[in-house]
C-alpha cells in the first residue's frame, strides 16, 4: 500500500512540484521528503529540518511549513528557527 501524500501547491506560485515532494506519516511524524530525501518533518507541533539542499527543496519545505500552519518567511528564517541546533 502505498502511503505518500504528494505535496500540492497551495502558497507556492507553481502550478504543482510534479511528483518531486510527498508526506508521509510515520509514527509520530510527518516526514517531508524532496527528490526521496528526508528534508523536513513536524513533531509534537514542531518543525524541523536537515537542511535547504537547494532552491526547490526550500520551496518544497516552504510549502510543506505553511500548509501545517508553521511560519516560512524565508529561508534564512527557517533555518534560524527549526535548522538542526
Amino acid at each position: 500500500m502505498e502511503d505518500k501524500n504528494y505535496l500540492k501547491t497551495n502558497y507556492d506560485s507553481k502550478k504543482s512540484f510534479g511528483g518531486k515532494a510527498y508526506t508521509k506519516e510515520e509514527r509520530r511524524r510527518l516526514n517531508l521528503y524532496s527528490y526521496s530525501t528526508l528534508v523536513a518533518y513536524i513533531e509534537d507541533g514542531q518543525a524541523h529540518i536537515n537542511g535547504t539542499y537547494s532552491v526547490t527543496t526550500v520551496r518544497h519545505i516552504k510549502e510543506f511549513l505553511k500548509q501545517n500552519g508553521i511560519k516560512a518567511e524565508s529561508t534564512k528564517q527557517i533555518v534560524k528557527d527549526y535548522g538542526k541546533k
